[in-house]
């Protein structure tokens, strides 16, 4: 079961609170461990300062090498000291400081805001003191603003408990109390688990990376090996240190919630699939094809088109042929690619994707049946699957049939069944992202095979992917799961 201690420099800072078992001095947490091996232990580090060799400091270092998830973190701590970093992935940030402030507050040049466990009391400043929290994940901040020609942060600062008013330790108690409630949320049966996973879904994504047959499958291969594999959603961000693992299981993206998961559970220290590193390298087509030439890998004839470049646009035809697939770089599932037949198609195309990218890529068009889809775990090859064009389509996935997107058929084979020469490529590309699961992507042309594209969230849905493997393909991902978090236990890097 979980275990909370709210660590604070000195009894007089509590003093407004009600007494507690929950709260320890620094002093007396430094020097006598607390928390035992059947129970997970959470750590609020509310010292007056985290300031580099300090009481806080030592805190936060020494929760971390006891094994105990504390906030914040050594890293945070470190962050918290570098300038350079704030202001960093806050949207719309001058647009919505302009409209939190009244008229009368034009003249405004800088002021600052409390922020308890990412809550603050100005609901119009909400989201951005949710985004600054997910960044720097911190118990109590000041968050400071300037505006010369548009508002920016000047800094984020931790905050002591004891400088706060009655107004304000009542908004810090609810707080307090809110993100509380969230680490005892469900108490882990840690005598029945040697390790939890959280594994990352979205009920209400049309085309999910795994169906609800396949978590499932995924959730009892985890409980086989002593895991327990918890499914989270988006809104669960704050309650991501609480595990061992991080399983994707919903389509990533860099620039969404996906991308934000990966990076804090690598920074946690986690097991992660799809570690962040791999989403950035994979969901990007330029980037993967411009790797994929690098290492002298087959690929289809590639072009890179530039939103201004009319003259490589109108060359295209002469150095790719007719037709020639157009893609925008993030696109997924088939979303995004357009087959254009002549020139004219070809430049009313390039005009609606631009609208979305300032960069396309373009291919020869490459027919085939059927294209190659060689799963691959740790540079090991996993399944082996044909997937079928859609019928009078010429891509897997037809969005443009009437409904829901349709899909061709496939057949699943053991992967000593497949060409090996396909095998290999694929391998071979995956060589060039990491050690994580992948989904590569291949066409054969003769005895020609090329490497489309690299997924690093591949598809694995029962009744498909797990044809031919059945339950034994949800053991081997999450035996690898097990293998990375031994290997962590162990202070051995996977």
């Amino acid at each position: 079961m979980s275990r909370l201690v709210i660590v604070v420099e000195k009894a007089s800072d509590w003093g407004s609170y009600y007494p507690s078992a929950d709260v320890v001095s620094a002093m007396d947490y430094l020097r006598e461990p607390v928390g035992g091996d059947d129970e997970r232990t959470h750590v609020i580090n509310l010292c007056r300062s985290y300031k580099y060799l300090g009481t806080g400091y030592y805190v936060s270092l020494l929760a971390e090498a006891r094994g105990h998830k504390v906030i914040p973190s050594v890293r945070t701590v470190n962050d918290l000291r570098r300038r350079s970093l704030y202001g960093l992935h806050i949207d719309d940030l001058n647009e919505k400081l302009e409209n939190f402030l009244p008229a009368r507050g034009r003249d405004t040049t800088d002021f600052g805001v409390l922020m308890y466990f990412g809550e603050t009391a100005y609901p119009d400043l909400q989201d951005l003191a949710r985004q600054i929290f997910e960044l720097f994940p911190c118990p109590l901040m000041r968050i400071e603003f300037e505006r010369e020609r548009i508002w920016q942060i000047s800094a984020v600062k931790p905050v002591g408990l004891h400088t706060l008013d009655d107004a304000q330790e009542d908004a810090f108690a609810a707080a307090l109390e809110k993100f509380s409630r969230k680490i005892w949320r469900r108490p882990r049966a840690r005598r029945q688990y040697r390790y939890d996973i959280a594994m990352l879904v979205d009920p209400n994504e049309s085309m999910p990376p795994s169906n609800k047959k396949a978590l499932k499958h995924f959730i009892e291969a985890g409980k086989h090996l002593g895991i327990e594999v918890d499914p989270i959603g988006k809104n669960d961000y704050q309650r991501l240190a609480e595990y061992d693992g991080l399983f994707i299981r919903e389509t990533t993206a860099s620039d969404n919630h996906t991308y934000r998961f990966a990076h804090r559970a690598e920074r946690e220290g986690m097991v992660v699939m799809d570690d962040p590193t791999s989403i950035l390298r994979c969901t990007n087509k330029i980037f993967l094809n411009d790797l994929m030439v690098s290492r002298k890998l087959a690929t289809p004839k590639t072009e890179i088109l530039y939103r201004d470049d009319i003259r490589r646009l109108r060359d295209l035809p002469d150095a790719l042929g007719l037709p020639i697939v157009l893609k925008i770089p993030d696109g997924s599932f088939s979303r995004g690619v357009v087959k254009v037949e002549s020139v004219e198609a070809l430049e009313k195309a390039a005009v609606d994707l631009f609208s979305h990218s300032a960069l396309l890529i373009a291919q020869e068009y490459l027919y085939t049946e059927f294209d190659w889809r060689i799963g691959v775990l740790n540079h090991e090859p996993l399944y082996a699957c044909q997937y079928f064009m859609s019928r009078g389509h010429w891509q897997i996935y037809n969005h443009g049939a009437k409904g829901t997107a349709k899909s061709g058929g496939f057949r699943t084979v053991p992967v000593r069944e497949a060409p090996s020469d396909v095998v290999k490529l694929a391998l071979k590309a995956t060589q060039t992202i990491g050690d994580g699961l992948y989904g590569v992507d291949l066409k054969q042309v003769g005895d020609r095979p090329v490497v489309i594209e690299v997924n690093d969230n591949p598809s694995i849905d029962a009744g498909v992917e797990d044809a031919y493997l059945g339950e034994d393909l949800y053991l081997r991902i999450m035996q690898e799961f097990l293998r990375r978090l031994e290997l962590k236990r162990l202070g051995i890097q996977p």
